[in-house]
């Protein structure tokens, strides 16, 4: 039997922070801290190594982005725990500032997502298990108006693959590696991915996640 995916939750609102607690520990998971403010919640993110740190955009002392700033700083110290943050509103800034230039093992959802219990556990496993989980008005808004009619129809199957797999998170040469081709290839289908759904250099340097945010909308709407 496996272990139980271990959550630190960070949220300033008491009731809310002991309703999360205690709808993951239902659903199976072992959450292993909470904390109050986000000096706390990294503490215990570094100190817990969980699989999925949940954390509020706003948490004291500042009560500005201090939870989403240790969200993102032990994204740079801990690469393999997951994150999700909970906002009370929609920031395009903070959604690419969480991501960086990776989307694995990231999640940005609006707190009003909480609700839906059965989403919500299965948004924190995904993140815990490297996935992504992202609100579906964040990722519209992210890419705006610019994809219309599903883009990914314009892809070949092979480009799909690729794309599938940059979603799961592998570099190059892991996919590569799980599709049995060259990484010259690889780099190939990238470019022609990039290119098919307009997303050239000069428009943004976040082309292989926005690539990643494409397909993620594009599942979710099937």
């Amino acid at each position: 039997m496996s272990e139980p995916l271990r959550v630190v939750i960070g949220e300033d609102d008491v009731l809310l922070r002991e309703g999360i607690s205690r709808l993951l520990t239902e659903a199976g998971f072992h959450v292993v801290a909470q904390a109050g403010d986000a000096k706390d919640l990294l503490r215990k993110g570094l100190a817990h190594r969980p699989s999925v740190v949940i954390a509020d955009v706003n948490m004291p002392p500042g009560h500005g982005d201090d939870g989403l700033q240790a969200a993102i700083e032990l994204r740079r110290e801990r690469p393999e725990t997951g994150v999700l943050v909970l906002s009370q509103f929609y920031e395009e800034q903070y959604a690419l500032d969480l991501i960086g230039d990776r989307a694995e093992g990231v999640g940005y959802l609006l707190k009003e997502r909480v609700g839906d219990v059965e989403s919500f556990v299965d948004a924190v496993t995904r993140v815990a298990r490297g996935g992504s989980a992202l609100d579906p008005e964040v990722v519209g808004r992210m890419l705006g108006r610019r994809q219309r009619n599903r883009p990914l129809d314009t892809l070949s199957p092979r480009e799909r693959d690729v794309l599938s797999a940059m979603a799961e998170g592998k570099s190059n040469h892991g996919i590569a590696r799980a599709l049995l081709i060259s990484q010259a290839a690889v780099e190939k289908h990238v470019t022609s991915i990039f290119h098919k759904l307009e997303l050239d250099p000069a428009q943004t340097e976040h082309r292989r996640v926005l690539a990643v945010l494409v397909y993620l909308r594009d599942e979710s709407s099937d």
